[in-house]
């Protein structure tokens, strides 16, 4: 008797005890990154860390997967059911996420404050039909970086600002036996070679659609490819490019084998960094050039979003978590390989220190960023482009018919 009355008192303190302590329920997003260009691994596991640490009752999954993967991993998640709470997302993405429902549309989530102070551009990157589907986060386009002993030595005072300006200091780099190939590109049949061959649209002048339909096969998107098999053929651009990435190209450059290269912002702080980059201390940057009497400059959007997936179950903490990592306090404090959204950033004296020159293209490269063609097909369409640059390249077509065929099987 005793026992049981003892059992009994001892179970009912155990649950007093239990009914009295605070409740802890800790909910888990799921988040999915990519281990590429802009912010490293190590920045967005320390701003998460510092979102978490504001939020205990939140913890946040990471996945990381190469810019390659990003898509198919989402799709492919989304098509079993969930899986990611918080996804990265590609300016080119969101036609076809809005229109399979991949994001969820967060236009009444973004408060006043968010729609004056981020610049007007960076919204395009999330934007489709006149809704938006997340929050921009990777502001980028691709830069003209230089080695500037290299040019030096040339006796070339500028960096070039025309596209056929730079083909000649290319020339003359070579012909003084300076470098081989001085121009380093990336373009691997993948994503990566659309960037630069839009960067070279834009300074043509051209046209991907026109009501809808495929105009590229024809001036400015021609003219574009035609550059880039004559840089190929002529041998200043390194014929290993037709395999880069952008990490190949960045490597190139730091190890002082390139004096051109197109790539992102983050390449500017990476290869001036002594640790790593035997260029560092001699990186130039400038917008990317222009075509006379087309353009001054040229630019691709490359920015990337954050976005709510569809399947969430937790929709009002990522869309916390959203809100903390493109927060203005959040991008300055990491300004170094990625540039901010928002307008007063740029005038913060501590986003700009060190990165001066960075900054300066910036202001006019961001401003002249050209897109990708905006279709919810836009997956087919890359890739049909991506292999017309590569049979170009390759010799294997005319960049007239490879062009061509790729708007036959566009499906526009």
């Amino acid at each position: 008797m005793l026992k049981s009355v003892t059992s009994a008192l001892l179970g009912a303190t155990l649950l007093g005890a239990a009914l009295s302590s605070p409740a802890h329920a800790e909910t888990k997003i799921n988040a999915l990154f990519m281990a590429q260009a802009a912010y490293s691994e190590a920045d967005v596991r320390a701003m998460t860390e510092a979102f978490t640490k504001a939020n205990p009752d939140v913890t946040v999954n990471l996945e990381f997967v190469p810019y390659e993967g990003l898509h198919d991993k989402t799709v492919l998640a989304q098509g079993s059911g969930g899986g990611y709470d918080v996804v990265l997302f590609d300016v080119i993405w969101p036609a076809e996420y809005a229109t399979n429902k991949v994001l969820v549309d967060v236009t009444d989530k973004i408060m006043p404050e968010m729609k004056s102070g981020v610049l007007p551009g960076a919204w395009t990157t999330v934007e489709y039909d006149g809704k938006r589907y997340g929050m921009p986060w990777i502001l980028d386009t691709k830069y003209l970086f230089y080695n500037k002993e290299i040019l030096e030595k040339a006796g070339i005072k500028t960096p070039p600002k025309t596209w056929a300006e730079l083909a000649e200091q290319a020339k003359t780099i070579k012909d003084k036996g300076l470098l081989a190939t001085p121009i380093a590109w990336s373009w691997s049949q993948a994503e990566a070679a659309i960037c630069d061959y839009t960067t070279l649209v834009s300074a043509y002048g051209g046209s991907f659609l026109k009501d809808g339909k495929p105009v590229f096969a024809t001036g400015g998107g021609l003219d574009a490819l035609n550059y880039m098999v004559d840089s190929y053929k002529s041998g200043l651009t390194n014929p290993n490019s037709k395999e880069f990435l952008e990490e190949d190209v960045r490597r190139v450059f730091q190890n002082g084998e390139a004096a051109f290269a197109l790539n992102w912002t983050y390449m500017y702080n990476m290869a001036n960094d002594p640790k790593d980059s035997k260029v560092a201390g001699k990186v130039g940057v400038v917008p990317a050039p222009g075509v006379e009497g087309k353009s001054t400059v040229s630019a691709v959007n490359g920015s990337m979003g954050l976005g709510i997936t569809t399947t969430s179950k937790h929709p009002d903490e990522a869309w916390k978590y959203i809100t903390f990592m493109t927060s203005q306090a959040t991008q300055n404090q990491y300004a170094k390989l990625s540039l901010p959204i928002w307008s007063s950033s740029y005038d913060d004296p501590a986003v700009s220190k060190n990165q001066e020159e960075l900054i300066a293209a910036a202001k006019v490269s961001l401003a002249a960023m050209y897109p990708r063609p905006t279709t919810p097909k836009y997956q087919e369409l890359s890739t049909g482009l991506q292999q017309a640059i590569q049979e170009a390249l390759l010799g294997q077509a005319a960049p007239e018919d490879a062009l061509k065929t790729a708007v036959e099987n566009s499906g526009l």
